[in-house]
């Protein structure tokens, strides 16, 4: 019998909605076989160095505390034993670093919570795609509740 043994769920805290389906999901599994679960939120980077200098130096770094924080209180809220949950903030593409992550960490399985209830509008450019098309291994794409 095939079992995952390292989970990657990359999460949107601003869309945590979507995403207890998917938290669901790697809890089973975590409890029928002893996965390892990572959850990674991504911020968005400021795309050019000229934007950048609009920002205080330490911008980034107080985001990624706040964001860090944020990420801690979803797991704790979601997780009976937090401290079993690893947590990720990366800064960038939500996709690259969540298929660079995959690919570095041993990753066996990504379970990406899709945003639209519709399939053919969640494979249309977004980074549930990209995942798809190019993860080093599983992937899981969830569907919101009540999605047929």
């Amino acid at each position: 019998m095939f079992t995952f043994k390292e989970i990657l769920l990359p999460v949107d805290l601003q869309q945590t909605k979507l995403t207890e389906r998917a938290v669901a999901i790697a809890k089973e599994c975590a409890k029928t076989h002893g996965t390892n679960i990572t959850l990674m939120t991504v911020i968005p980077d400021f795309g050019m160095p000229l934007v950048a200098n609009y920002f205080p130096e330490d911008a980034m770094k107080q985001a990624t505390k706040e964001v860090r924080a944020e990420l801690k209180r979803f797991i704790e809220k979601r997780f009976d034993d937090p401290t079993a949950i690893k947590s990720v903030v990366k800064v960038g593409s939500p996709h690259k670093a969540a298929l660079d992550y995959a690919g570095k960490h041993g990753v066996d399985l990504i379970i990406v919570p899709a945003r639209a209830k519709n399939v053919r509008k969640v494979f249309l450019g977004s980074s549930s795609t990209a995942i798809v098309e190019h993860a080093p291994c599983s992937v899981i794409v969830v569907r919101p509740d009540g999605s047929k």
